[in-house]
């Protein structure tokens, strides 16, 4: 049941460009429903996580990460009153602006760009939803509610360092409040972000055979959930043994998360959504206990994950790509696709050709950008 303090969507700050209401959903589950509809959205489907897309069918993709952020925002949204329609919308959303490769792709763009204002896939999102997505006759992008958008650009906190060019852009057609936080319901798909990432990575990990179950049993809170496991099922098989202790930590995290919240509630009081953005604060997080814990457990991933040989051997494979292809396109803007080639006297009169091509290559799939790579450098790449 929503309490007062959740966002409703029949009091919706509306959209950039009017639209009249539907007859069978609200502005928060017809925001959901576009983007799952939306090109970038099925895009996600072969973009890396943390493995490239290609090396196994089991790891997750941005697309499945994605989906599992917005099971856990739902439930915690579901739990504490909130709107669990705009939760989900901003879950699903959180995500579209990630270039392929993941976050060394990310890197790679935003090095790149680094004269042009960068790369941050947060703004890119913003840009895909209100300007690259093309398929309505009324306007460019989706014109996703304003509290979607808000939850987009703002779900990691307010922006008080230096504002991405797109987003101070767009801002200054339709305020998005960048100095204040989110509502209660972006901050809990931010949240979920992390439950999603931090359980899945160690799954997709072992199964990579990058560390070993006896190495996650000796972690803090995840030696709690072996611990009950081997005493709930001693005869467990090891594969059955690792996902029922995962689905023990991830299950913690949840539990803790709504602990603190219902606490801060207690405190805080709210009335209203506004009070969440007022508040001074994440209103949505962690125990300060269980945050120092689970800091212990990204280090691990980090040294063990995301710096292991394999892993940055495959770095420095894509981050080849993502550069040469910048390149390519830069020199000669005839290598992209038509429809891209019209927008530098259209969308992007004002920018220089390297926005544009760092645009289509964000948008680009894992699979797709190493087949252009191989077409334009007319040689294969071994990616494996």
């Amino acid at each position: 049941m929503q309490s007062n303090f959740a966002s409703n969507p029949a009091q919706s700050m509306g959209r950039l460009h009017h639209e009249n209401k539907s007859s069978f959903r609200d502005n928060f589950q017809r925001d959901r429903d576009r983007v799952i509809h939306c090109s970038a959205f099925r895009r996600l489907k072969h973009k890396t996580q943390v493995f490239v897309e290609h090396e196994s069918d089991y790891y997750r993709t941005r697309l499945t990460h994605t989906i599992e952020v917005a099971q856990v925002a739902r439930t915690i949204a579901g739990v504490l009153g909130l709107n669990s329609e705009l939760t989900e919308a901003i879950s699903l959303a959180h995500d579209l602006g990630h270039p392929p490769f993941g976050h060394t792709g990310e890197e790679a763009l935003n090095s790149l760009m680094s004269e042009h204002s960068g790369f941050d896939h947060n703004a890119h999102a913003l840009k895909l939803v209100t300007i690259i997505e093309r398929h309505y006759a009324a306007f460019d992008g989706l014109n996703l509610s304003w509290e979607t958008l808000e939850g987009i650009v703002k779900h990691n906190g307010p922006l008080v360092k230096e504002v991405p060019r797109y987003i101070e852009h767009y801002d200054n057609l339709h305020k998005l409040n960048l100095f204040d936080y989110a509502s209660a319901e972006a901050q809990v798909a931010a949240i979920s972000d992390d439950i999603a990432y931090n359980s899945h990575d160690l799954h997709d990990g072992l199964r990579a055979g990058l560390f070993s179950i006896e190495e996650l049993a000796s972690l803090p809170l995840l030696s709690e959930c072996f611990q009950a496991v081997d005493k709930k099922y001693p005869q467990i098989d090891n594969y059955r043994r690792q996902h029922e202790a995962l689905r023990c930590f991830l299950g913690m995290l949840v539990d803790d998360v709504l602990k603190e919240a219902q606490q801060t509630f207690a405190k805080l009081v709210p009335t209203s959504p506004d009070d969440f953005r007022k508040a001074g604060r994440q209103v949505i997080s962690f125990s300060n206990e269980l945050e120092r814990n689970l800091d212990m457990i990204r280090s691990f991933l980090f040294e063990r994950m995301y710096r292991a040989p394999s892993v940055l051997q495959m770095r420095e494979k894509v981050t080849k790509i993502v550069k040469e292809l910048f390149a390519a396109y830069t020199n000669d803007p005839n290598l992209m696709p038509q429809k891209w080639r019209k927008d530098i006297s259209s969308v992007y009169s004002d920018a220089d050709i390297v926005t544009l091509v760092c645009d289509y290559i964000a948008g680009m799939t894992d699979r797709f950008a190493i087949s252009q790579y191989e077409k334009i450098m007319g040689k294969p790449i071994k990616m494996s």
